[in-house]
């Protein structure tokens, strides 16, 4: 996934990003209210992290902006108050999820996961196919009885290919992913990556319809 937090607090905003990026996730990490609004404007988010009280203003502002531009992605207030009324100004913005600081990494990681697994249409962390078994929770890949190891950017790939087993994901809905780990994609890249994962869990899983991407049987 591509996360995007928005954080003032300088030690919290580097836990955050560095738990989020050791579960193989792709961070962009913004301080300031302008520069994360301009960033939703130009890239696309899986998920958003956002903090109710910064440096220029208050967070719902961002938020009621994403939802203006009916912008489906999903967002996580983080609130340093534990009030009510905070709790219902942010659902009624348009927010997923609140969570009241300090909270758990482990907590945080689940939300996250349970919102986009809703977003999706999946509510289950544990993806079964012919074969294969995947814990996204943990990020545990079983292949015929095998435990594989695989890249953050293989990770990326998969994610993608496996929110809606059988339909069909443009090549450009994987290059998104790809660019969210910001070094330089090559024109191959995709069929880089596709090849590494047919490696992995067997070349027969993974069907490409020629000119248009990729579906995982």
């Amino acid at each position: 996934m591509r996360v995007l937090i928005v954080e003032g607090d300088e030690a919290l905003g580097e836990e955050l990003r560095d738990h989020v990026a050791a579960a193989g996730h792709a961070i962009d990490w913004f301080k300031r209210l302008a520069d994360a609004g301009a960033a939703t404007e130009t890239t696309g988010y899986d998920i958003v992290l956002l903090e109710l009280l910064l440096p220029d203003g208050d967070g719902l502002t961002l938020l009621q902006a994403l939802r203006a531009r009916h912008t489906g992605t999903p967002v996580i207030i983080l609130t340093p108050h534990d009030r009510v009324s905070d709790r219902i100004d942010s659902l009624n913005a348009g927010a997923d999820d609140c969570l009241c600081k300090p909270f758990d990494l482990g907590e945080l990681t689940a939300r996250m996961l349970a919102v986009t697994r809703r977003y999706a249409g999946n509510l289950r962390s544990l993806v079964q196919l012919p074969g294969i078994v995947i814990d996204q929770t943990v990020r545990r890949l079983v292949v015929d009885g095998r435990c594989l190891m695989l890249s953050a950017r293989e990770w990326a790939v998969l994610d993608k290919l496996v929110v809606r087993p059988g339909c069909l994901v443009s090549k450009g809905q994987i290059l998104d992913a790809l660019y969210a780990f910001g070094s330089e994609i090559e024109s191959n890249t995709v069929e880089v990556y596709i090849s590494r994962l047919r490696k992995k869990i067997g070349h027969d899983r993974i069907e490409t319809v020629r000119g248009v991407g990729y579906f995982i049987k």
